[in-house]
């Protein structure tokens, strides 16, 4: 398995779907990861922000910083 330790990955479009996926996965394999998204707020049709993204990142072991 290919570590990704000590690099960061700059992930637009990170607050859900492939984006976010894609972000996880990284963070599973080492990388730190910045989320870049537009979503603050949750929205009716859409409940996931960068926030909750980048707190799914931490709780599948990663680092996460949100940036709206």
């Amino acid at each position: 398995m290919t570590t990704l330790a000590g690099l960061t990955l700059l992930m637009s479009g990170g607050s859900r779907g492939i984006g976010l996926a894609i972000a996880t996965r990284a963070a599973q394999n080492g990388a730190n990861v910045v989320l870049l998204a537009k979503t603050a707020e949750p929205q009716p049709r859409l409940e996931e922000t960068v926030h909750t993204g980048a707190a799914q990142i931490q709780e599948a072991g990663g680092q996460a910083l949100a940036v709206v």
